[in-house]
């Protein structure tokens, strides 16, 4: 395997991982403090990543993105959730849906702040590495938080378009759920979710480069 390969690997696993892994578990830690005590039980309630680990979406899909894309892509094994057993299922839905893209805000703005200090310090090939690590961490998570929220269910946006809508109305928009994923890889493979999400990507990380002081 080409160096640059392993070294791209080692470079964005760990931000991969920590990425993946929380966004789920925040997920699971959202369901029970809402009610719903499913992820508890099956173990999906913990920081393991290997609880979280799916073979496809886990490890083999980001090596090969790493290998043929620009990119690293990844996805972890969906918590379940039992809406139903939530206590305000519409309104706590919103919730649950939502802590998996707050958790990978919070990472990029811990990744950020790792990067920071590493530009502080003086150059050596660890620190140095550890930079490239930190800059992995923010786009891995920018890139998963920014999917993630696309408001078409199951994502976790169409989670929280359904449970903002008015009864109804949102009655209607969670019908598309079945199709969801059908119509999510007809949008990515015909490139039209690039205009979507490459400049929400983008966006986001110049935000955090602004907070934390980084050009």
């Amino acid at each position: 395997m080409d160096a640059n390969i392993i070294q791209k690997i080692t470079i964005y696993a760990i931000p991969l991982i920590f990425a993946i892994t929380l966004h789920e578990a925040a997920h699971a830690y959202a369901a029970k403090h809402f009610g719903d005590a499913t992820a508890y039980m099956l173990g999906r309630m913990t920081l393991n990543p290997i609880k979280h680990i799916d073979p496809v979406w886990t490890i083999l899909v980001p090596i090969l993105t790493l290998l043929f894309t620009p990119l690293v892509f990844g996805a972890a094994k969906p918590v379940p959730v039992n809406f139903g057993g939530l206590r305000n299922p519409k309104r706590d839905m919103v919730w649950v849906a939502a802590a998996g893209p707050l958790a990978n805000l919070a990472m990029m703005l811990g990744w950020g702040v790792v990067g920071r200090i590493a530009v502080s310090l003086p150059a050596s090939g660890p620190v140095e590495f550890l930079a490239l690590v930190a800059q992995a961490g923010i786009f891995v998570n920018a890139l998963l938080m920014v999917f993630n929220l696309f408001p078409l269910p199951p994502l976790d946006g169409g989670r929280i378009l359904t449970g903002l809508l008015p009864g109804p109305l949102a009655y209607k928009f969670s019908r598309i759920e079945p199709y969801g994923m059908i119509i999510l890889i007809a949008l990515i493979l015909t490139g039209a979710m690039n205009y979507f999400l490459w400049p929400l990507v983008a966006l986001s990380m110049k935000a955090i480069y602004g907070i934390i002081g980084l050009s």
